[in-house]
């Protein structure tokens, strides 16, 4: 039966380890069987937590999942070490407890065959009343024998007892004061027996009614007309006790049991995150406090049934070390594309700071609007650097074209009548938003080649201009995609005819095709909105840059959906 250090909380290996140390080298004491696995239990909780934790802190650090080894714990090897020590103990312990109950059982043997011999006939048995009371006394001084005899025996011995009362003739008086002691010994079972009812450790109270059943059953008899009233009283008392005892283990496994439920929960929240549809940091960043959240909610619930208990933590260890895991290499590939996209950039950078101080006006120029076009080509990078190698990028670009504009001011007058005939041509563009012409889409062009034709604007006015006159061709082409959707969905339609005749899957072949091609152009989709995002403006140059892929994005929703209105057809 444990003590109070049932109870212990443990707060570290070593604590552990000590009072294992001073159950195996205590030759004096009793080795308790539920410490001892308590102990164990503790110290492997213990070590699986420090290892967790190390393990957590080597993926944070941005160690390799892959090259990852568990550190051996000298204090386990020490615990191991002292576990067997205890086991050899209780070994010797076992087989020493053995042979005495092999002992036992012969001496007890032994009495019940001199009190048989003492009770052949009354006269006799009235003659040795004192030599069995002595044997009595022997037989209760005797401890324990083997569990798979002792039913056995003490049936023997109590029907030899009985046999010998019966036959003992004795003075009345002798008889009645042996049946009143006894009785008031079994009443004090009985009392002993009931009060353990309310005993608050259950566990305790338990093992302290064994030791009464056993005190019980030494007693001798009482007088035949409240044997079984006594019997009854405390096999009642034994009754509560034993359902108190089978409740609280009860109570623990569905404890358990629900345990286990609510940590299968928590395996099943992180399983079913599915890092394949993580894009973004941000995004990681999100899940990886939620899985955080779930594992401190985790060491909120007590242990599992113990054939599940490290079956279900193997589980939920082995879903959160893939998710870092996977987290580990997106950050790493992100870095390395970024890296990439930096390279690229200063590369731009230094290209246009080269050419900011050229006079070459026409060819210069023409280079650094290359390196503008390709710039926008060029991926995302972080947001700092990005402004900063933006910023020196334009600070350049704008040197050199100031300097061209100051160097070409008698171009001017030309660039006003260049500017008022572009504003007469957005004029002539806007009056046709609202207009049902049939011949729309020509009109539109011809407009537009117009302007194209048309010479540059003073530079003040450029991008004022550029902003109205695509503002209202936006207007005028979403005008005109709606019309061309239309027919081209209606065409569609017709040609689904044609689709069919190819046979009898044609058409669900097609739908696939389609399918696969609508997947593409969203997953484009979120690359230029990401981009959208990390993407600063600090200049006029740069809202048009956004501008720009803004309408990249707006066209890529309109194919999107039109192939969406295609795809439904064949449904």
């Amino acid at each position: 039966m444990m003590d109070s250090q049932e109870k212990r909380i443990y707060a570290s290996k070593a604590e552990v380890l000590e009072r294992l140390q001073e159950i195996a080298h205590n030759e004096d004491s009793e080795i308790d069987k539920a410490e001892i696995a308590h102990l164990k239990t503790a110290f492997y909780f213990l070590l699986n937590q420090e290892r967790e934790e190390a393990q957590k802190a080597y993926l944070e650090s941005g160690g390799d999942p892959a090259q990852y080894v568990v550190t051996p714990d000298e204090t386990e090897e020490a615990f191991k070490a002292e576990m067997n020590i205890v086991k050899e103990r209780r070994q010797q312990a076992f087989l020493k407890q053995e042979a005495e109950k092999q002992d036992n059982l012969k001496r007890k043997q032994e009495i019940i065959e001199r009190i048989k011999a003492l009770t052949t006939t009354p006269e006799e048995a009235g003659q040795a009343y004192q030599e069995v009371k002595k044997l009595q006394d022997e037989w209760k001084e005797i401890k324990a024998v083997p569990a798979e005899n002792a039913s056995e025996l003490w049936n023997n011995y109590k029907l030899s007892l009985e046999l010998f009362y019966d036959l003992l003739k004795m003075n009345f008086e002798a008889r009645e004061y042996d049946f009143k002691k006894n009785l008031e010994m079994k009443t004090a079972l009985c009392e002993a027996a009931e009060k353990l009812g309310t005993e608050e450790d259950v566990v305790s109270a338990f093992h302290q009614l064994q030791e009464l059943h056993s005190q019980f059953r030494e007693i001798g008899p009482v007088s035949k007309d409240l044997r079984e009233e006594v019997w009854n009283r405390f096999k009642q008392a034994s009754t509560i006790v034993n359902k108190r005892h089978a409740d609280h283990f009860d109570a623990i496994r569905h404890q358990e049991e629900e345990n286990l439920a609510k940590k299968s929960a928590l395996c099943d929240k992180v399983e079913m995150i599915h890092t394949d549809e993580l894009k973004t940091s941000a995004e990681w960043e999100a899940k990886s406090k939620e899985i955080i959240d779930i594992q401190a909610e985790w060491k909120t619930i007590g242990f599992a049934p113990k054939a599940m208990n490290v079956k279900i933590f193997e589980r939920f260890r082995t879903a959160c070390d893939q998710f870092f895991s996977a987290k580990n290499e997106f950050f790493t590939s992100m870095k390395e594309r970024f890296n990439e996209n930096i390279a690229k950039k200063e590369a731009l950078v230094k290209a246009a700071q080269e050419l900011q101080d050229s006079t070459e006006w026409k060819k210069t120029a023409d280079k650094l609007i290359e390196l503008q076009k390709e710039w926008k080509t060029i991926g995302m990078v972080p947001r700092k650097i990005g402004d900063q190698l933006w910023g020196d990028f334009l600070a350049a670009c704008n040197k050199f074209f100031e300097a061209r504009n100051a160097a070409t001011a008698g171009e001017r007058n030309e660039q006003r009548e260049n500017l008022q005939k572009k504003q007469g041509i957005v004029e002539q563009l806007k009056a046709l938003v609202d207009s049902e012409l049939d011949d729309l889409q020509e009109k539109v062009q011809q407009l537009t080649e117009e302007y194209n034709a048309t010479g540059h604007v003073p530079f003040k006015d450029k991008d004022k201009l550029f902003r109205e006159y695509h503002d209202t061709l936006d207007v005028l082409y979403k005008k005109l995609n709606k019309n061309r959707a239309s027919r081209r969905l209606n065409a569609f339609k017709e040609g689904l005819k044609e689709v069919a005749k190819r046979g009898e899957n044609a058409i669900d072949n097609e739908r696939q095709r389609m399918q696969r091609r609508y997947n593409e152009m969203k997953e484009e989709l979120a690359t230029y909105e990401t981009n959208l995002n990390f993407l600063t403006a600090s200049s006029k140059k740069g809202n048009s840059l956004i501008d720009e892929m803004n309408k990249k994005v707006d066209k890529l929703r309109d194919e999107l959906n039109l192939l969406r209105e295609k795809i439904k057809t064949m449904e």
